[in-house]
């Protein structure tokens, strides 16, 4: 269990429990996974995945690769197409058998709560040391890349493995900024995003998922095989991570997740002359709060759908994948609308 005396101003450390790992995910229970079930009114279902190969050629990070299929292999013999004659000529079955060798945020998928943490003197002694949600401490709770093994676990607590356990389900609510201010880069505050709320009427309620369409997505969808890398950078609305307001109004709000079809839901902070942080997002939603982030969702056919029919809720189905230390996660969400 952490051990903390202090905790980050504007944070939740603690109100869900000492040992917590769930954070704003704390929110959905079943009264609203009940009230999530209700919003069901077609029966229609949108995959809001692209496919997980996805960026393709373009590296959106140096440090993720794309998923690389191959086949298992016994002794040296890769069995894709594999006739079992060969081993007993009785036999008339054929099998095919892979694995595959991807970065975990490389496409569509959550961010775990040991994905970002800070340098912060959670204990008092007056060093800051490197934690994360909760006061969890690296190299206790969660490890950093010299654990070792074969099977060594990154995180011990806050992977996404707490999230698939849980798991995401419940109400989401679609945000169209494309459909409201278009595809073009525009840096977003809270002024802006309760602007276009009000316009969509929008609906939002403790425990809801929020998703938010700028349309970077779908632009690098139809790229396919040739990625404009200068093109991407004008497009799509991305959060303002330094506006003091909009983080407030997360928090106020008791939202349990943001999820963006952009690649890292805010603008990256890169002003010098500003401390301390790169992604002051990530800090207050990830590090203070325990509020899952989701990128490279895809939202083309359920925003024409809702917005043909009026709406912007839906039941949502979104758990990553249960794998214990793991940071991030890809991720097939379905939406029922």
């Amino acid at each position: 269990m952490p051990e903390w005396v202090n905790r980050p101003e504007g944070s939740n450390w603690g109100d869900f429990g000492a040992d917590d790992q769930l954070g704003t995910l704390n929110y959905i229970g079943q009264a609203e996974r009940l009230a999530a079930a209700a919003t069901i009114r077609e029966g229609r279902a949108f995959c809001l995945s692209l496919p997980l190969d996805i960026p393709g050629k373009l590296r959106l990070n140096p440090r993720r690769h794309p998923p690389r299929l191959a086949p298992t292999f016994l002794d040296d013999t890769p069995y894709i197409n594999y006739p079992l004659s060969e081993l007993d000529p009785m036999l008339r079955d054929v099998l095919s058998d892979d694995q595959v060798l991807l970065s975990t945020q490389y496409s569509t998928q959550w961010d775990s709560l040991a994905h970002v943490g800070a340098l912060f003197d959670a204990d008092g002694d007056g060093v800051a040391e490197r934690c994360y949600y909760n006061g969890h401490r690296a190299g206790v709770d969660v490890l950093g890349a010299e654990a070792e093994g074969d099977h060594a676990s990154f995180a011990k607590r806050l992977s996404v493995s707490a999230m698939a356990a849980q798991p995401v389900q419940g109400r989401a609510v679609l945000v169209d900024f494309t459909r409201h201010i278009g595809t073009g880069r525009t840096i977003v505050g809270c002024d802006l995003l309760q602007e276009v709320i009000e316009a969509q009427n929008v609906e939002l309620r403790q425990g809801d998922i929020l998703m938010l369409r700028t349309g970077y997505a779908e632009a690098l969808l139809d790229m396919q095989d040739y990625p404009d890398p200068d093109g991407l950078e004008r497009t799509g609305a991305v959060l303002d991570g330094t506006d003091a307001k909009l983080c407030e109004w997360i928090t106020d709000s008791r939202i349990a997740a943001i999820a963006a079809d952009n690649y890292a839901v805010e603008n990256p902070h890169s002003d010098p002359a500003t401390c301390c942080l790169r992604l002051p997002l990530h800090h207050h939603c990830l590090f203070k709060l325990g509020l899952p982030l989701a990128e490279l969702w895809y939202f083309r056919e359920l925003a024409a759908a809702l917005e043909a029919a009026g709406r912007s809720e839906m039941f949502l189905t979104a758990p990553p994948l249960y794998l214990p230390g793991a940071i991030g996660s890809p991720v097939t969400p379905v939406a029922t609308i």
